[in-house]
């Protein structure tokens, strides 16, 4: 599996030339692409696979692409990248349009990280859940992104044992940039039952 990733990481450096120096590195169990440390694409088991941006929207809404999944500590992760199948392949101008709107949002939100956006101005986040995430150490957004809703929903009930479940699809929704509601409904599952079972074992 190995080679063929290899050989889609070289083919999309060739398309993707333009944009820049185009590096890769093991990620997830498959292989990001960045250019100057920006990550902008994945490719897992010989497929590539674009970050998702509002810039692609149009395209995605009218092909509807199935998004990236890898496993993370045995549990299936969806990551907001889609895949690029032979039609999009066999269109370089486009491939290339929509590369280059995934690689400026990237770029977009990695100089955001740089300035610490308090955890109330994202979705489903209210003042209160914010001083309680400041209680359990998440200080930022960035914080919560780098540990994820799991592990922030965790250290809440460590000093809110009642917190719910509905306070973790919160979190969640935070970290995506949604309403807690628009969650995907597999995710949502995924959460629920994760949920679930760490409460059985407490």
């Amino acid at each position: 599996m190995k080679a063929i990733s290899y050989k889609r990481i070289y083919q999309s450096q060739e398309y993707f030339s333009a944009l820049g120096k185009i590096s890769s590195r093991a990620l997830f169990g498959g292989y990001s692409l960045a250019v100057d440390n920006t990550v902008f694409a994945m490719v897992a088991e010989g497929e590539l696979y674009l970050r998702m941006c509002e810039d692609n929207a149009t395209y995605l809404a009218h092909r509807s692409p199935s998004l990236l999944t890898l496993r993370k500590r045995g549990m299936p992760l969806q990551l907001k990248y889609f895949h690029v199948d032979a039609e999009l392949w066999s269109d370089p101008p486009v491939l290339l349009r929509l590369g280059l709107s995934s690689l400026e949002d990237a770029r977009r939100e990695k100089s955001l990280q740089r300035t610490p956006l308090r955890l109330k101005d994202l979705p489903n986040l209210s003042f209160h859940l914010e001083l309680l995430l400041h209680e359990a150490g998440v200080t930022d957004a960035w914080s919560l992104r780098q540990i994820g809703a799991e592990s922030a929903w965790l250290l809440l009930r460590k000093i809110r044992k009642q917190i719910s479940i509905n306070v973790l699809m919160s979190l969640e929704g935070a970290i995506t940039g949604v309403h807690a509601a628009a969650l995907p409904t597999q995710r949502r599952q995924e959460l629920q039952s994760w949920a679930q079972t760490y409460v059985k074992k407490v």
